[in-house]
């Protein structure tokens, strides 16, 4: 997978890989000319896998672009949140946790997703530096994962019929135990000795 930052930067990617997807949204709309949105049952059920995706987002993936540039970055959502934060532990590097907001935002299956790898990292010694980080913790450390549901995103999803990718994550909460980094402007899964390494 590939994340794009913008428009262009989709299209110029498109123009230098073999038969893409494009995958994506901007304002929670799918832009003109692409395959899909970033819909995660849509990728999920996708058929030709061998094909690569170039997936765009109103920021999730620029920040994905912007986290790499500042040294290793490891994307991370509901799916793998469990997996992740054992591999900080495990790496015993400091980390700095970001999430993409939306419209100004801070949305609620971020805040849990970032609440629950912060309370592994707090139980294995990390020490917190920012108070925004506390405050999700506190709020969002031990909730149950079906939290978010009351959140903008989730109206969203619900408003435009697209209530299949709530129930989608909530089927799939810490189904993955793979880690990735965006290495070299792609999204890679990490090998498990890599993963260790790290």
């Amino acid at each position: 997978m590939y994340p794009a930052g913008s428009m262009e930067a989709a299209v110029r990617l498109a123009a230098d890989l073999d038969r893409p997807i494009l995958a994506g949204e901007l304002g929670g709309v799918r832009p003109y000319g692409f395959d899909m949105q970033n819909s995660p049952c849509e990728m999920h059920d996708m058929k030709d896998c061998s094909r690569p995706m170039i997936v765009l987002s109103t920021s999730g993936t620029r920040l994905m672009i912007e986290g790499a540039d500042r040294g290793v970055c490891h994307p991370a959502c509901l799916r793998n949140a469990s997996a992740q934060a054992r591999h900080l532990v495990r790496a015993g590097a400091d980390v700095v946790l970001l999430a993409a907001d939306s419209r100004g935002e801070f949305r609620e299956e971020d805040r849990l997703c970032a609440a629950r790898i912060t309370r592994v990292l707090v139980e294995a010694g990390h020490s917190l530096s920012a108070r925004l980080t506390a405050e999700v913790l506190e709020r969002w450390g031990d909730a149950p994962d079906d939290a978010f549901l009351h959140g903008r995103s989730a109206r969203y999803l619900r408003d435009t019929a697209q209530e299949h990718d709530l129930d989608f994550v909530l089927e799939h909460i810490d189904d993955l135990s793979s880690v990735y980094a965006v290495e070299n402007g792609e999204v890679r899964e990490l090998t498990s000795s890599a993963a260790r390494a790290r």
